[in-house]
């Protein structure tokens, strides 16, 4: 891939979904960051396309020509004359790919083409979907939109998957989303982005959150979208899998560090955030459905 100028560029990877299905988290959870001032929402916000380096803000026109910005005036934008704001920090997953933060497809008050105009900028994606209500019919339309080839090395992030309390509920919206996504993306990716948020990088807490497998992923990713080309298998707990118990483990006296030329960066704690503890014991009668189900399954 190549700029306008004709030298190569990282590959764009956009935050998708509707509204409050975890992007401004994932965001946080990928550039150890919050990037916007406290006092902004991101409910009338366009395209924030997010870049290595300490560059001043950039409104970007929709006939292309940048202009010089303040983020404290980011909300008074016009989204009828703005094609996406650009912002410069220091981040380690921007050392490997740029980010598209993008607006919610469903906010009823923010026209479609504010974030339709931006499809053809993207490599890939990653789509948030809520697990209570995970795959919507208006999700499903929304990806139609999106270029095959972009579909092919993108990822479905199921978020908020703790808001789940069994097992059997897990796996049962795991099945249905497998079902109805088949071939719409490159893996499915359970997880919980504010337990990963709160753990220490590799710890069983962050693999326990859907993290580690989703780390992997990207990186697969984002090494298609480098070349042009399709992502090599997925690991395999993006596929169906039956959600595990994770094994007991020593505590540790101090946090490991994330493998060096990963993508995911150090992850941070938000202030005043403390983890929920997930139940200890199962049900005996959910262990029955959920292995009933088990068998189903590979019947099918």
């Amino acid at each position: 891939m190549t700029t306008p100028e004709g030298g190569a560029r990282k590959p764009r990877i956009g935050i998708m979904g509707e509204f409050s299905a975890g992007k401004s988290t994932l965001s946080n959870l990928l550039l150890g960051q919050r990037i916007l001032p406290e006092q902004v929402t991101a409910t009338r916000l366009p395209p924030v396309w997010i870049v290595q380096g300490d560059k001043p803000a950039q409104r970007a026109a929709l006939d292309g020509s940048l202009h010089p910005m303040s983020l404290v005036d980011l909300e008074e934008i016009s989204l009828e004359e703005t094609l996406y704001v650009k912002i410069g920090i220091d981040a380690p997953v921007l050392d490997e790919c740029d980010l598209i933060d993008f607006p919610g497809i469903s906010d009823p008050n923010m026209p479609s083409e504010v974030w339709e105009r931006m499809l053809a900028e993207v490599d890939s994606v990653l789509w948030c979907t809520h697990a209570t209500q995970a795959w919507r019919q208006s999700e499903a339309a929304a990806w139609g939109m999106v270029p095959e080839a972009v579909r092919q090395r993108s990822l479905l992030l199921i978020t908020r998957f703790d808001k789940l309390t069994t097992p059997l509920d897990k796996l049962r919206v795991q099945t249905r989303v497998a079902r109805e996504t088949e071939g719409l993306f490159a893996g499915v990716c359970p997880i919980s982005l504010t337990e990963a948020l709160a753990a220490a990088p590799d710890s069983p807490e962050w693999e326990a959150s859907g993290a580690e497998t989703f780390a992997d992923a990207l990186e697969a990713v984002v090494r298609a979208a480098a070349c042009g080309g399709l992502p090599e298998a997925m690991p395999a707990q993006t596929q169906l899998t039956a959600p595990a118990a994770p094994e007991p483990a020593e505590p540790s006296t101090s946090a490991p560090q994330p493998a060096p030329g990963r993508v995911m960066p150090r992850r941070v704690r938000p202030k005043g955030e403390t983890r929920t503890p997930r139940p200890s014991a199962r049900p005996q009668a959910a262990d029955q459905d959920l292995s009933a189900l088990r068998r189903e399954m590979q019947e099918t």
